[in-house]
């Protein structure tokens, strides 16, 4: 419901949608208070009301949706101060709220809320000093306190947040000395201006020098020894500030030219294959952008179109992030890029959109967990039997062992879940959406190295290794742990989101508990069917033989499940390669093939 002329308030009975996940209504003319009844919405993880007139406060119920990971109330009239209570919203990712006319501190429980990544608190009233919990937050990747009331001296702790990477500090009250390590290293990622008190930094700031206290008392050697050391420094950072500005130079030129890798589209093409890009097109929606199903006039070939929602920040970076990963890879289990569209749409605001391949059939998200559905076998639900199964867990396998071990750089994928796994029409599974993808050093693809830190990447809860969580390094272990959980889904039919998982009780626990005595407890439903109609359909003379087939799928089920358990072990010494977990799913299907 983004973008149309939706106007009027918010109905209270939007808290009666007991499974709404996101509720996106950015870019519309409503207006009012936000209904404290959207707290009844437990499952919502995603609220996006940017771009419209609301005015009031922000409830303090909305505290409660512990599973809320982006909200964003940007560009509206809201009043008031930020709930007290907000670092109960331990899952939050992304906080939007610029623009609006909120006052008061930031409440220090923020610092509660590690996960953040994305701090927009921008053209408000704040004021007072920055809380020093915020120093928890290290996992912060872009911060904007401008044009407020803040006050006090900058906190050093900033320049040790080692993912940050924008900064804007201008237009408030701050005073005193500004830090001259990590972000504030770089001039075009800090933005300290609009503060008359400020002093010092590095000379890009254009700030005037601290008083530094007269020193007294020192002898002659003494001065020119400090003067000589003081000299060198100075020499050595001048240095390292024109090497760091070579190799931004570099990055930024590679990364121009990602989309050249690929055959470049019109957007008026794209306007035509997707009837204006109407909402009968949209196939699919994520954090950065919306996926369109596509008919190209030349040759009548379908295609899919991701179109990125460059208004979200972040979706510039994830669109380089996907042309980077996909220019140099080509694998049967990866979606393939056919072509780029970056240029201006109608209105002359920037476009960019990547087309790719389209999958018939969809992605494994909608086969294993059909619309509508809580569980229950109807006869007109589509369904995949075992070997399907089995055989898209390979291809899935597969493209992992790819991209960890004979890509050019090793790369990790960062959210493999069912709702990336895109099926053809032959039912091959094909790995998709790389906007969170990693590039790791040929020498450090298994070690804490040089990595970058993983507080930075969003991913999807459930599938996000507990390490990350911790602040560990991004590494190929971090894959392997997302496919054991893909692994128990697929095999057991539920999600590790599913309302049963509670408390200590996770997917991983659950098929632990069960294997091998109670397997038949965890196996999907349709899959245990799918076995005794197998049974029922050979004739009477064969129940020998129908006995010992049943007994070999069970043994094959049993053999997928130590792998999945294997992959997602807590303790990442633990989970196996992808190689290793390439070769035992290719044994169990040739012997599971042998059998039938």
């Amino acid at each position: 419901m983004n973008n149309n002329f939706l106007s009027g308030n918010v109905p209270s009975s939007f808290g009666n949608l007991s499974g709404l996940t996101i509720l996106s209504l950015y870019g519309n003319k409503l207006r009012g208070n936000v209904p404290s009844s959207l707290a009844e919405c437990q499952k919502l993880m995603v609220l996006f009301l940017d771009a419209n007139d609301f005015n009031g406060i922000i409830p303090q119920e909305i505290t409660g949706l512990s599973s809320l990971y982006d909200l964003s109330f940007s560009q509206n009239h809201f009043t008031g101060s930020l709930p007290r209570d907000i670092g109960k919203l331990i899952n939050l990712q992304y906080l939007v709220i610029s623009g609006n006319k909120l006052f008061g501190e930031i409440p220090p429980s923020l610092g509660s809320c590690i996960r953040l990544e994305y701090l927009y608190m921008d053209e408000n009233f704040f004021q007072g000093k920055i809380p020093s919990s915020l120093a928890s937050l290290r996992g912060l990747s872009e911060l904007y306190l401008s044009r407020n009331n803040f006050s006090g001296v900058i906190p050093e702790f900033l320049e040790r947040l080692q993912v940050l990477q924008s900064l804007n500090l201008s237009f408030n009250n701050f005073e005193g000395s500004v830090p001259i390590d990590g972000i504030f290293k770089n001039a075009t990622a800090t933005s300290v201006e609009g503060n008359s008190q400020l002093c010092g930094g590095i000379p890009e700031f254009h700030l005037p020098k601290c008083r530094v206290p007269h020193i007294r008392g020192l002898s002659r050697t003494m001065k020119l020894i400090i003067s000589l050391v003081f000299g060198i420094l100075g020499v050595i950072l001048v240095l390292t500030f024109l090497y760091l500005q070579c190799l931004r130079r570099g990055k930024k030129e590679s990364a121009s030219s990602d989309s050249d890798k690929f055959l470049k589209m019109s957007y008026q093409s794209l306007v035509k294959a997707t009837d204006a890009f109407s909402s009968t097109k949209l196939i699919g929606m994520g954090s950065f952008g919306s996926v369109y199903k596509g008919v190209l006039e030349d040759g009548g070939t379908t295609i899919a179109i991701k179109v990125f929602n460059l208004v979200r920040r972040g979706a510039y970076k994830s669109f380089t992030a996907e042309c980077e990963a996909l220019k140099n890879i080509r694998h049967r289990n990866l979606v393939k890029v056919l072509s780029v569209c970056s240029g201006s749409d109608y209105r002359g605001n920037d476009f960019k959109a990547l087309i790719y391949e389209f999958m018939v059939n969809g992605s494994l998200e909608e086969w294993l967990h059909p619309a509508g559905t809580n569980g229950e076998i109807n006869d007109g639900q589509r369904s995949l039997t075992f070997c399907q199964r089995l055989n898209i867990a390979i291809d899935v396998a597969m493209a992992l062992e790819y991209l960890h071990h004979h890509c050019h750089t090793p790369t990790v994928h960062c959210d493999l879940k069912p709702s990336n796994l895109l099926l053809d029409d032959d039912m091959i599974g094909h790995v998709g959406d790389f906007g969170l993808a990693k590039f790791l050093p040929i020498t450090s693809q298994t070690s804490s190295g040089n990595q970058s830190s993983s507080l930075g990447i969003k991913g999807t809860i459930g599938y996000t290794p507990p390490e990350y969580g911790m602040g560990h390094n991004v590494w190929i272990q971090g894959d392997v742990y997302s496919y054991g959980i893909l692994l128990l889904e697929m095999f057991t039919g539920k999600k590790p989101t599913d309302n049963l998982f509670q408390g200590t009780l996770t997917l991983h626990n659950f098929v632990m508990a069960a294997v091998p005595k109670h397997l038949v407890e965890v196996v999907d439903p349709v899959l245990v069917q799918e076995m005794v109609q197998a049974e029922m359909s050979t004739s009477n003379h064969h129940n020998e033989d129908n006995a010992t087939l049943r007994m070999k799928t069970e043994e094959s089920l049993i053999s997928i499940f130590e792998i999945g358990l294997a992959c997602s072990a807590e303790l990442p010494g633990e989970r196996l390669d992808m190689s290793d977990v390439v070769a035992q799913m290719c044994q169990i299907r040739k012997k599971h093939t042998v059998q039938h």
